[in-house]
C-alpha cells in the first residue's frame, strides 16, 4: 500500500500537470479560434467524471438534453465527445467512420483482453483486419451460420425441455438463457457443450461462468479514473485494475485449458469441424497482410465470443420476456402469430423466423428500449475533423449514447412505451432495421467497428424469444402483478436487469413437443 506522502505528492503532480495542459490547450484553442462543442464545466483534475453518476448513460442523456446532441466532456485529462442523436451519430459513424475506427487506451483492454490482442479492442490496422476477416469468413458468414443452424435449434429444444420439467418451480430465466447461449456457442466453437444441459437443476460451473461474464461487463463499464488521469493510474484508486487482473487469470486458465485440450484432440483426430480447430489450423497460415494467428489471439477471440456473444443475447431475451409479461395483449398477439405459422405440434425453427413479422417487431422494440450496449464502445479520432461546425481534435474519445438515441422524442412517438407496431407496415419506423444502417436504433453499433457477431446475435435472440413465447405461458411468483415488476437497469458494459427475472413457465404446446 503506497504511503500517504507518496499519494499526496502524486496528486499534487497530477494537479500541476493538469493545470499546465489546460493552459496549453486553451492557448492552442484561442490561437486557432476553434469552435468546440458545448458541455458542462469540468472540475479540476477529474473533469466531468463526477457528472456521470452510477448509471452513466442516463446521466449523459440528461446532460445532452441541456447542452445538445453533440456534447463535449472532459474526463480527467481526456477530451470526450458524445453523440446523442441519430443525425449526430451518423456524422461520426458514417461520414467520418474512417477517422473513428480505432479504440482509445483503456484498462479493460489492457488487463482483461490480453493487452489489446482481441478483435473488439485491437487498434485498427492489418492485424485487426485479419481477425475481422477470419471472424467474418469462418464464424459469422451466412454459410457458417446455416451450417450450425441445427446446433442452435437443438440447444433451444434442450432449454424448452428443461423449462417444461421445472413444474411449479420458480426459475431464473436469465441464467437458463445464458446457459443455452453458452452451450450453443460452445458446440459451434469447440464441438461440445461447455456445461450441462440444465436438466439436473443448477450447474455451479455454469453459474460461476455467468458470474465471470457479468463481472467482465461490469468492470469494463466502469469509468476508471486511471484511464483518464494517467498520473493516478498506479494508485488504482477504485481497485478496478486489481479486480481486472484477477478476473483475467480466471478466464485465461479456463481458455488455456480449452485450447490445449483441443490441440491434443486435433493432433489425434483430423476430422474436427468446430471453429476452434479451424482457428488452430490458421496458426501457421499467414493470411494476407495480418500475418499468423498466435495462441494469445486465439484465446482473445474466444474471450470475445464467450463474453460478447453470450451475455448480450441472453440479456436481450430476458428483457423481451419481461416486456411481454408486462404487456399481455402484445404477448397474445405474438402467440397467435406463432400458432398460425408454426402450429402447436412442433417447436419454432430458424426457417420460420422470416414469416414471423410481429415477433421480429417485438425483438426490434426490445433492442430499441433495452440496447445490450447502452453506451457504445469508445472510439478515438485519428485526426482533427469538423462535425456540425464544431472542431473535434485528434485524440478525442467518441461515445455514442445508443440508449438515449433510441429514446429520443424527436425520433420516436411515445419513446418510453413498448410498442412493436411502430416497426410494422404503416408504423412510424416501418423501414428501420437494427443492422447499423438506420441510426435511430443501433444496438450493434455501425460502421467499421460494428459488432462482428451481429448476424448470429439476431438469429439467436429471435429464435430464443420465439421459442419461449411459443412454448410457454408465463406467470410471476408470489402473486406479483406485471405492473409491479422491477424494470430497473444495472449499469455495466452491457445492460443487465437490476433484479433477475424470476418466472414460472407453463407449457402450452402438445405434450410430445417437450419430449423431443
Amino acid at each position: 500500500m503506497p504511503s500517504l506522502s507518496i499519494i499526496f505528492v502524486s496528486i499534487a503532480l497530477a494537479v500541476g500537470v493538469y493545470s499546465l495542459l489546460n493552459k496549453l490547450r486553451s492557448r492552442g484553442s484561442s490561437s486557432l479560434s476553434q469552435r468546440l462543442p458545448p458541455g458542462p464545466r469540468p472540475w479540476p483534475i477529474v473533469g466531468n467524471l463526477p457528472h456521470l453518476g452510477p448509471v452513466p448513460h442516463h446521466s449523459i442523456a440528461a446532460l445532452a438534453r441541456q447542452y445538445g446532441p453533440l456534447m463535449r466532456l472532459r474526463l480527467g485529462l481526456v477530451d470526450v465527445v458524445v453523440a446523442a442523436s441519430a443525425k449526430v451519430a451518423a456524422q461520426f459513424l458514417k461520414a467520418h467512420d474512417a477517422n473513428f475506427s480505432s479504440r482509445p487506451p483503456n484498462s479493460g483492454a489492457k488487463y482483461i483482453a490480453y493487452n489489446y490482442q482481441d478483435l473488439v479492442f485491437r487498434p485498427y490496422g492489418p492485424k485487426w483486419r485479419m481477425l475481422r476477416k477470419i471472424s467474418s469468413v469462418h464464424l459469422f458468414s451466412g454459410k457458417a451460420l446455416d451450417d450450425y443452424r441445427h446446433v442452435r435449434q437443438e440447444e433451444v429444444a434442450v432449454l424448452v425441455k428443461a423449462l417444461s420439467n421445472s413444474g411449479s418451480t420458480v426459475v431464473n430465466i436469465g441464467q437458463m438463457l445464458n446457459l443455452c447461449a453458452v452451450n450453443a456457442l460452445g458446440r459451434v466453437m469447440l464441438g461440445y457443450r461447455v456445461f450441462g444441459d440444465g436438466s439436473s437443476g443448477s450447474d455451479p460451473r455454469a453459474d460461476e461462468f455467468k458470474s465471470m461474464v457479468v463481472e467482465v461487463m461490469v468492470l469494463a463499464g466502469v469509468f476508471n479514473i486511471g484511464d483518464f488521469v494517467p498520473a493516478l493510474e498506479w494508485l488504482d484508486l477504485q481497485g478496478v485494475a486489481a479486480k481486472m487482473k484477477k478476473l483475467h487469470r480466471r478466464f485465461d486458465a479456463f481458455l488455456s485449458t480449452i485450447v490445449e485440450e483441443h490441440k491434443a484432440n486435433v493432433s489425434q483426430n483430423q476430422q474436427h469441424t468446430d471453429m476452434l480447430s479451424t482457428l488452430i489450423s490458421l496458426k501457421d497460415d499467414a493470411d494476407g497482410e495480418g500475418g499468423k494467428l498466435s495462441d494469445t489471439e486465439i484465446k482473445a477471440l474466444l474471450l470475445n465470443m464467450f463474453t460478447a456473444g453470450t451475455d448480450t443475447s441472453s440479456s436481450t431475451v430476458e428483457w423481451a420476456i419481461a416486456e411481454l409479461i408486462r404487456h399481455p395483449n402484445i404477448l397474445a398477439q405474438v402467440q397467435q402469430e406463432l400458432d398460425r405459422v408454426v402450429g402447436r405440434d412442433r417447436l419454432v425453427s430458424e426457417l420460420d423466423l422470416a414469416q414471423l413479422t410481429y415477433l421480429q417487431a417485438v425483438v426490434k422494440e426490445t433492442f430499441r428500449l433495452h440496447p445490450s450496449t447502452p453506451l457504445s464502445l469508445p472510439r478515438i479520432a485519428a485526426e482533427d475533423c469538423e462535425i456540425n461546425g464544431y472542431h473535434i481534435g485528434k485524440g478525442t474519445t467518441l461515445l455514442v449514447n445508443v440508449w438515449a438515441i433510441s429514446r429520443d422524442p424527436a425520433e420516436w412517438t411515445d419513446p418510453l412505451e413498448f410498442r412493436p407496431e411502430r416497426f410494422l407496415p404503416g408504423g412510424e419506423k416501418a423501414h428501420v432495421d437494427v443492422r447499423g444502417n438506420d441510426f435511430e436504433v443501433i444496438p450493434f453499433g455501425a460502421g467499421r467497428r460494428i459488432c462482428a457477431g451481429m448476424s448470429l446475435g439476431l438469429r439467436l435472440v429471435q429464435l430464443l424469444t420465439a421459442s419461449l413465447v411459443h412454448a410457454f405461458d408465463w406467470a410471476l411468483p408470489n402473486g406479483l402483478v406485471p405492473e409491479k415488476m422491477n424494470m430497473d437497469e444495472a449499469y455495466g458494459l452491457t445492460l443487465q436487469r437490476a433484479a433477475p427475472l424470476m418466472v414460472q413457465p407453463r407449457p402450452r404446446l402438445a405434450q410430445h413437443v417437450y419430449r423431443a
